[in-house]
């Protein structure tokens, strides 16, 4: 598998604990390097992917809802979109914080949705 560093989407519940994304992103990504985390905004401001992106030591990006809605996803999620207003978060967010196609499709693990494309640069 590639070395090279992820920009990481993530789909999530309103105030979920960082120990619970942690976990998420260790099975979906394992030994893969993370350079950022991304989101809707209005999660982004949360204490859980705050603290995992500190943990981490990388930026959290948060993208307003009218900006993913925008961008074309290959696993839209009619549940999101419902409540939402967009195909997807995770596949979005990753997008529009990497570079290219995704390598790595949405994926749920423990309640957390993860995505990842390749990280500029």
């Amino acid at each position: 598998m590639s070395s090279r560093p992820l920009a990481v989407g993530l789909g999530l519940r309103p105030d979920l604990p960082v120990e619970r994304i942690l976990a998420a992103l260790a099975q979906a990504l394992p030994g893969r390097r993370i350079a950022c985390l991304a989101t809707l905004d209005r999660r982004a401001g949360e204490p859980g992917p705050l603290g995992a992106a500190a943990v981490l030591g990388v930026p959290l990006h948060g993208y307003r809802a009218e900006r993913l809605a925008r961008v074309p996803v290959p696993n839209p999620s009619e549940r999101v979109r419902a409540a939402l207003g967009v195909p997807g978060v995770a596949e979005a967010a990753a997008l529009l914080a990497g570079t290219g196609p995704l390598l790595i499709p949405r994926q749920v693990v423990g309640g957390v949705v993860v995505a990842a494309a390749a990280a500029p640069g």
